[in-house]
């Protein structure tokens, strides 16, 4: 059987990374009930949110919407649905076109 080189340190800092962007998809309503700071958390935590919007979604956005951006991450608003995504994770709108 052949050697291998297994960097266990850098297999390590792979993992952590991975931990730290779950791949986690929150879906839930955006009706004015929930605090902005805990969609912001939900965000910094490399959570996506697909947020049913129930009322006026400038207003009901206003709350978080700039700081996720100032952050990197990305709002898009899609039939009804205002998607938002941490720093890394782009949405992809070429298919809409």
């Amino acid at each position: 059987m052949g050697e291998f080189d297994l960097d266990l340190r850098n297999a390590e800092e792979q993992l952590d990374a991975m931990i730290e962007k779950d791949g986690v998809v929150v879906l839930a309503r955006l009706d004015g009930t929930t605090e902005p700071e805990e969609w912001i958390a939900e965000v910094q935590s490399g959570k996506t949110l697909v947020l049913a919007v129930e009322g006026d979604l400038n207003d009901l956005a206003a709350g978080f919407a700039r700081e996720i951006r100032d952050m990197g991450g990305e709002l898009m608003h899609f039939r009804g649905f205002l998607v938002v995504t941490p720093p890394g994770v782009d949405i992809d709108t070429d298919r809409l076109g």
